[in-house]
């Protein structure tokens, strides 16, 4: 729907480390429990020594799927920072050969989650989607920041999978996006990704207007997040300066400057 957005990648990378937070939580002490360590060190970014202690709690029995669990998260975390073939193929290896049945109910989830992550590197992105999709549906567990982690890699997926489709094909998915995306919206109004992705799809599928009323609806919902609506401004702002502006002003006969007059002043109106 547009270029990946760094800023919002950096967020969604940090929240990797609070949805493990709280699928992992247990009143266990790092020091005498290696499976608590390995989550320890997840939640600090220290990857590498995570899988070592996770490697080392799945000498337990009783606790070798979660451990498998904890090292294939660290492994995806890897390959997000280094790329290196090496550390995806590590990471699917856990997932595949640990035991799903024997996690709990949130632990199970953020496998599925891990399962989409893992086929959306592989550039399977139509199934990452599917998978993720299944999570926003099938699941009461998954809330907050959690869930808008799975609904931004769940549109970026859509995304991908769309572009190198025949138009009319295209226009039909980026339409289903945006039916997905309003129900999000509508049962999540605060939802940062879901307000952000419904404007992108909108000028993915050619209807600017629609995109244009669409920024302008999230500029305002934006007040409903815990930041006051910063990151998604910025986000939206970008979207309608760099991209939504230029391409109206192409298939219209108003130029880019009173278009981008326009938007200076709606944002004035609702900006405290």
């Amino acid at each position: 729907m547009d270029p990946r957005r760094s800023a919002r990648c950096a967020f969604w990378h940090l929240l990797a480390a609070i949805a493990v937070a709280a699928a992992f939580a247990r009143p266990t002490s790092a020091a005498d429990d290696p499976l608590a360590r390995a989550r320890q060190l997840y939640n600090q970014r220290q990857f590498e020594a995570a899988v070592s202690a996770a490697e080392e709690a799945r000498l337990i029995p009783a606790r070798a799927d979660e451990a498998d669990l904890v090292a294939a998260r660290a492994y995806l975390e890897r390959f997000r920072d280094s790329e290196a073939p090496d550390d995806l193929t590590k990471a699917r290896d856990r997932l595949r050969r640990l035991d799903p049945q024997r996690l709990s109910p949130l632990q199970r989830t953020e496998y599925i989650v891990g399962l989409g992550e893992t086929l959306y590197f592989d550039g399977e992105f139509g199934a990452a989607a599917d998978v993720f999709e299944s999570v926003l549906h099938g699941s009461d567990l998954i809330s907050g920041e959690a869930r808008e982690r799975v609904v931004d890699w769940w549109a970026s997926a859509i995304d991908h999978d769309a572009k190198p489709r025949p138009d009319m094909d295209r226009r039909a998915i980026y339409q289903q996006a945006r039916s997905r995306l309003a129900q999000e919206l509508a049962s999540h109004p605060g939802s940062s990704a879901a307000a952000y992705w419904l404007a992108a799809a909108a000028r993915a599928q050619g209807d600017l207007q629609s995109a244009w009323e669409t920024v302008e609806s999230g500029w305002v919902r934006a007040t409903l997040l815990s930041d006051h609506g910063v990151g998604l401004r910025a986000d939206l702002d970008r979207l309608m300066t760099r991209i939504i502006i230029p391409e109206r002003a192409k298939v219209s006969a108003v130029p880019p400057d009173v278009l981008q007059q326009q938007w200076e002043q709606f944002k004035m109106r609702w900006t405290r």
